[in-house]
């Protein structure tokens, strides 16, 4: 896997998360299993969440990208209900020295199962395992029976509901009653939506559609896309405050004094957007309301895991103070998913700022946290409630990564194995004349590889590998006008569309093997 365009910035960047990412393996023997997972940069364990996202990084570097998954699967409990995740490493030192395998799931969290179906859809992509996906549908519809069965969904607003914790963390506000962080469900518990179960649940669920249409089964993907755009229409009516996603929608009353929770910007309102739950409407209302934070936060980047803060303590631990963790911290994290958003929306300058600070930001001392203080200090062992605080953080920097393959270098896998490729490179609005690009899955050798050159009357696009179709999606700067397009010498028609302040040329065409796309340019007068 690489890009090559004569610019540090963009040529370094693969190589330099991939280095982190090597640091991030964790080698576990399970019952004479073997697992190739993927720390926590806090912990040395297998996180669900930490993990599913990091596959979106991990599918281009690492060859085995199912014992995680199916190893979650395989502990699955009979209500299935999915662990957040494992280890066999002491976790808190001194107090913690045993070995011993342990598996845990905070109840708070109602989001651990959408990232179980999410590591699977990622692994199934990257390795074109069927028998692998057919295999495990059970397990995932008793996930998804057991959050939408259980406590964890509301019919009636047709939401999933969760304790009040911020954003996807795993403690719940208590307003005092718990001596330290509460993780559990109890008498006193807060309920509410939070809109990045939502999101996921609607990502999740289209999955499961693609999968049973891909099996047969038209009856069950039908179900599961109307469930899917039915939980989309909610998270939208009653979640979005015009602005963004309300952090936290609350269904038990509750007030928090020394915070505007109306203003909360939280850290998985771009994700909501990647994942497809956003309307184009929402995603530029989000994506502005960032844009406009950053010019008036004292912040060195506007990465917020939230903003504004909570006061200090307030969730049990004083170590949350305002400005630390996910208690306002800066995570690169949000950064990666806002440029991928960005990216995708019509803001390619701003999505190609965040990848190049965040590259100014690790090419500092070789290190990447998984939160700053905003003052820009990183994260502590001292300074969190986590037991590390490794500076090879791969949740963070696998979302840059992300953010830059899908988002500037434009390949996008819309099934497996890049069979059906949306091709979107956005080199011209980056000031890039030439670029080589290669983007291939370790686990299935599938890959995509092209060569792009930009001259003042043509772009060139030479195209090979794995895809049988390929849609493409070309940015023509507002001073040019698209004129003839060409896929393999054929003169091809195509629509022009607009996203914001940018146009894009979009076409499609079935590929098989080398070819050469053509797009003439001409300047407007």
């Amino acid at each position: 896997m690489y890009v090559r365009t004569g610019t540090p910035a963009f040529d370094e960047l693969i190589p330099r998360i991939s280095r982190f990412l090597e640091q991030d393996l964790l080698e576990l023997n399970i019952d004479g299993e073997k697992i190739r997972g993927y720390r926590s940069p806090d912990a040395r364990s297998v996180w669900i969440r930490n993990y599913s996202d990091m596959m979106r990084a991990l599918r281009y570097t690492e060859s085995d990208l199912v014992s995680v998954v199916r190893h979650f699967a395989d502990n699955q409990a009979r209500n299935g209900r999915i662990f957040d995740y494992f280890t066999t490493f002491p976790e808190k030192t001194p107090c913690e020295r045993e070995n011993w395998t342990k598996y845990v799931r905070t109840p708070v969290e109602a989001d651990t199962e959408f990232r179980f179906i999410k590591a699977a859809w990622l692994a199934w992509q990257a390795t074109g395992d069927d028998a692998f996906i057919r295999n495990l549908m059970p397990s995932f519809e008793r996930a998804l029976s057991y959050v939408m069965d259980g406590g964890y969904f509301d019919r009636e607003k047709y939401l999933f509901r969760r304790p009040y914790t911020i954003d996807t963390w795993d403690f719940a506000y208590t307003a005092g009653r718990h001596e330290w962080l509460q993780f559990q469900i109890d008498g006193n518990t807060f309920w509410g939506y939070f809109h990045g179960d939502n999101s996921g649940y609607y990502e999740a669920f289209h999955f499961m559609s693609h999968w049973y249409n891909m099996f047969g089964d038209k009856v069950r993907s039908a179900l599961w896309r109307d469930r899917a755009l039915r939980l989309r229409k909610s998270l939208n009516t009653h979640c979005f405050n015009g602005s963004f996603y309300t952090h936290f929608v609350k269904q038990t009353p509750v007030t928090i004094d020394g915070v505007d929770e109306a203003s909360q910007l939280s850290l998985s309102n771009p994700a909501a957007i990647n994942r497809g739950a956003a309307s184009p409407r929402i995603a530029t209302a989000i994506i502005n309301e960032y844009i406009k934070r950053r010019e008036t936060t004292d912040a060195f980047a506007e990465w917020f895991s939230i903003d504004p803060p909570f006061p200090a303590g307030i969730f049990g631990d004083y170590k949350l103070s305002r400005g630390a963790y996910c208690n306002g911290g800066i995570m690169p994290l949000t950064g990666g998913e806002l440029a991928r958003a960005a990216l995708e929306y019509g803001y390619e300058q701003y999505g190609i700022d965040i990848l190049m600070r965040y590259y100014d930001l690790i090419s500092r001392n070789g290190e990447t946290y998984l939160w700053y203080f905003p003052d820009g200090r990183p994260s502590t062992v001292e300074t969190s409630t986590s037991p590390e605080a490794r500076p090879t953080d791969g949740w963070g920097s696998s979302a840059m990564l992300y953010a830059f393959v899908e988002g500037l270098a434009g390949v996008q896998d819309r099934d497996k194995l890049f069979r059906r490729l949306r091709l979107c490179p956005k080199w011209i609005t980056a000031g890039v004349e030439k670029a080589e690009v290669k983007i291939d899955y370790k686990s299935s050798g599938a890959y995509v590889k092209y060569a792009y050159h930009h001259t003042a009357d043509q772009m060139i696009i030479n195209l090979e590998g794995s895809c049988e179709y390929v849609q493409l999606s070309l940015p023509v700067p507002g001073n040019y006008i698209a004129g003839d397009l060409k896929f393999g010498g054929k003169k091809k028609k195509y629509i022009m569309a607009s996203i914001n302040q940018s146009n894009y040329l979009i076409a499609d065409a079935d590929v098989k093997g080398e070819c050469e796309i053509i797009l003439n340019l001409r300047k407007k007068p």
